[in-house]
């Protein structure tokens, strides 16, 4: 089967370089980030650059500074679970594993969701396989810190990911970088501080990025980033980032693949999310088995979606290389949204999902492309 796939450069700079940077910039010289005494990675949740673009007149501080220069690249899929894992290990998913939102649990032939999902049998320490930056970071003698809502503090999620940084909390977008400032001021060795804002994306989900709800948002963290940005001390940098963008897509554009027959013929499980779908076969399955649900989807939806077999998918870089850990978790095959549709399963009983405006996952620019916006030490 022939399609025309996007492929992904593994080695192009991308999300997985921005913790990896901030380090270099607190230990040596001459790296691609001025040197620093104290880096602090802000991470707007759902914030792209095309969404920042878009809202430019709620972003005074922020949409100026945005350019060629300060965008990048998020991780694939665009979705949280792999771009967090993504920024925080310096590694491509398919190195920590974190391949989806929902992926195949081979072991307990499952699906599981990775940001909520974690129990007994998907240990967080084990599960996402690799060492984190603040790990290094800590083990190189540097200060590491991670400020989020305090919900967060002892999340499978956040242990997976975030481990080998003291946990701190803050109700508010300006509680949390006010306690990445305090670190920053009151440390006199190197620190590494992580900011993050969630409060954009959840809201983008619930009445989409486009609403009047979303840029006030967007205008209160603009206003309290131009305020925080002048208390800091002269020592520190700042990455203004985001794990993905946001796409709104109305109820009518959802597409209910079920009702199609050859789409669900033979599927074990359904992961992924809307707008980027892993397809699960049984475990023994085939490359034959792969390319025939693969040909039947590029025959229903091939002018609307990039398709790929798993095979398809690695060959073109989507998740970077890929350990034979992880291969089980990348669906045989893949159903990557191109126009502004959603998929979505109606067998399930609850449904809920299908009330979110705002979506992510697949390889849109609109998704993927994100701010690396520099602040402080590293202002361009």
């Amino acid at each position: 089967m022939t399609t025309m796939l996007p492929t992904v450069n593994p080695e192009s700079r991308s999300l997985a370089d921005v913790l990896p940077d901030c380090l270099e910039s607190l230990t040596t010289a001459g790296g691609n980030l001025p040197a620093a005494g104290h880096a602090i990675v802000v991470l707007v949740d759902g914030l792209g650059a095309a969404n920042l673009r878009g809202a430019a007149a709620h972003a005074r501080f922020l949409a100026p500074r945005l350019g060629p220069r300060t965008t990048t690249t998020s991780a694939f899929p665009s979705t949280t679970a792999a771009g967090i894992a993504t920024l925080t290990t310096g590694a491509l998913p398919g190195r920590h594993g974190l391949v989806s939102y929902k992926v195949r649990d081979l072991a307990g032939d499952r699906i599981v969701n990775q940001l909520s999902g974690w129990d007994d049998a998907m240990v967080p320490e084990t599960w996402q396989r690799l060492p984190t930056v603040f790990e290094q970071a800590r083990a190189q003698g540097i200060t590491t810190t991670v400020i989020g809502q305090e919900r967060y503090r002892g999340s499978g999620f956040t242990r997976a990911v975030l481990r080998g940084a003291e946990y701190r909390a803050g109700r508010t977008m300006a509680d949390r970088l006010e306690a990445a400032r305090a670190v920053a001021s009151s440390s006199s060795g190197p620190t590494l501080s992580y900011v993050y804002v969630p409060e954009l994306d959840q809201t983008a989900h619930e009445y989409g990025w486009e609403s009047g709800r979303w840029a006030a948002l967007l205008e209160e963290l603009d206003g309290d980033l131009k305020r925080w940005s002048d208390r800091l001390p002269s020592t520190a940098g700042v990455l203004v980032t985001a794990d993905h963008g946001v796409i709104d897509v109305p109820h009518h554009q959802h597409v209910l693949f079920d009702h199609e027959p050859a789409l669900v013929a033979g599927v074990r499980h359904v992961g992924g999310e809307p707008r980027c779908l892993h397809l699960y076969l049984d475990a023994d399955a085939g490359a034959d088995d792969r390319e025939a649900l693969a040909a039947a989807w590029m025959q229903h939806e091939g002018t609307r979606a990039w398709i790929a077999t798993r095979e398809q998918a690695i060959d073109h870089g989507w998740f970077g290389p890929v350990d034979d850990e992880v291969l089980p978790r990348i669906g045989d095959v893949i159903v990557a949204a191109r126009k502004r549709i959603a998929y979505y399963d109606s067998r399930p009983s609850d449904q809920s999902a299908r009330g979110m405006i705002g979506q992510h996952g697949s390889l849109t620019d609109d998704e993927r492309r994100i701010p690396l916006i520099t602040l402080g030490r590293y202002e361009r």
